[in-house]
């Protein structure tokens, strides 16, 4: 994911060598927290039906909608993605709402600082600066959006739902992140970014699904066909998985990145077709991937 913090301490999530690194459009999936989120999320989460009209979670935004906003705002509240899994259990992915920023911030905390190596105690440090992002993000909804994904084990007796990883998505210029790592995508165009994948559930397609997920969304919230993230050089797996999704590399980084301390990276492109349907089957892709 591209995560990092900058030289004013602000944390720049799209723009930094950790940030897409992981799939900000870095293709790589920070590692998960340590620790395990329970749910219990509505029977709904468990269908295969398409996103549907249930508004019992309005967005709030704080500011004045414009009358095509709110439209746009209603399909973030009412988008789900759900899949049942080759390997055992269910998937459901939905937009983040602001109760639960601490998800997120938790994983995304832990993954940057493993990534860093930095210690444990710093964090809590990151995990401050990350959820001041995505505050800030939430309040550019219906122009970007982060998205979550809960796991459903329902092989076990009492099925519970955990929290199993994030992405996210920013539709148009209005969305779009200030700071992105280089080559920067156009300002203007849909572009995926900060994937993590719970580390003890990875190599179920979870990143497989985010990716799907995100692409469905971006059919449904914006005009353009071409989508963009960025993916490290040295990132093997999630390079595979966005080759096999018909990712192209469109522009790579100089040598001069490795002046900065900073991994190369490809910036990669796919058009989607206008009515983007995602696959239903996993594709056997593999979320072991390293941190970023």
């Amino acid at each position: 994911m591209a995560a990092t913090a900058t030289a004013t301490t602000t944390v720049a999530l799209s723009s930094s060598d950790h940030q897409i690194q992981t799939l900000t459009p870095s293709s790589r999936f920070l590692p998960f927290a340590k620790s395990t989120f329970t749910f219990r999320l509505s029977s709904s989460a468990h269908s295969h039906s398409h996103p549907t009209a249930a508004h019992h979670d309005p967005i709030h935004t704080g500011r004045f909608l414009s009358e095509d906003d709110c439209r746009r705002l209603h399909a973030l509240e009412t988008f789900l993605y759900t899949r049942h899994l080759p390997s055992g259990g269910s998937l459901s992915v939905r937009v983040m709402r602001p109760h639960q920023i601490h998800l997120p911030v938790e994983l995304l905390a832990h993954s940057f600082a493993d990534s860093l190596l930095l210690p444990a105690a710093y964090a809590a440090f990151l995990g401050y600066l990350i959820s001041r992002y995505l505050s800030d993000r939430l309040a550019l909804m219906p122009h970007a959006a982060t998205l979550l994904a809960f796991f459903t084990d329902d092989q076990q007796p009492q099925p519970q739902t955990h929290f199993a990883g994030t992405v996210e998505v920013s539709f148009d210029n209005r969305g779009a992140n200030a700071s992105v790592p280089a080559p920067p995508p156009p300002k203007d165009a849909p572009y995926i970014s900060n994937m993590a994948v719970h580390k003890s559930l990875r190599r179920r397609g979870i990143g497989w699904h985010l990716l799907k997920a995100s692409e469905e969304l971006i059919s449904q919230m914006s005009a353009s066909r071409e989508v963009y993230l960025h993916c490290r050089i040295i990132d093997e797996a999630p390079f595979n998985m966005y080759t096999k999704a018909d990712y192209k590399v469109v522009k790579t980084d100089s040598l001069l990145a490795l002046l900065m301390l900073q991994r190369r990276k490809h910036l990669m492109c796919k058009k989607l077709p206008l009515l983007s349907m995602p696959s239903e089957t996993d594709l056997s892709v593999s979320d072991n991937l390293n941190t970023t």
